[in-house]
């Protein structure tokens, strides 16, 4: 896994706002167990594109894995509301999904 996040790195060096590698070097810290890392790396990626919906799913899973219900809520509706925005139905059952599981 070091490899993949120094591989990770040596990328973002090159293309610092590269969303999709945000979101990878995020997948990797969640796997890594670095759960505020992911969150703020998540977090970035929603900032440079607000209808990247996948972001705002891991959030709200990272959110619920810490014991925080409500902050994952919140960020499960943002996601909803991107994945209307996108016009990305599939993102947009997903994170509807897992919002009712905790509602």
């Amino acid at each position: 896994m070091a490899g993949r996040m120094e591989q990770l790195l040596k990328m973002l060096e090159k293309q610092p706002d590269d969303v999709f590698l945000l979101y990878a070097m995020a997948m990797e810290h969640k796997k890594s167990g670095r759960l505020s890392e992911a969150l703020q790396t998540l977090q970035r990626v929603t900032q440079l594109d607000p209808n990247y919906s996948y972001a705002y799913f891991q959030q709200g899973l990272i959110f619920e894995q810490q014991g925080d219900p409500e902050s994952a809520k919140r960020v499960y509706r943002e996601g909803i509301d991107s994945a209307n925005r996108k016009g990305d139905a599939h993102a947009r059952s997903e994170l509807e999904g897992q919002l009712s599981m905790i509602e």
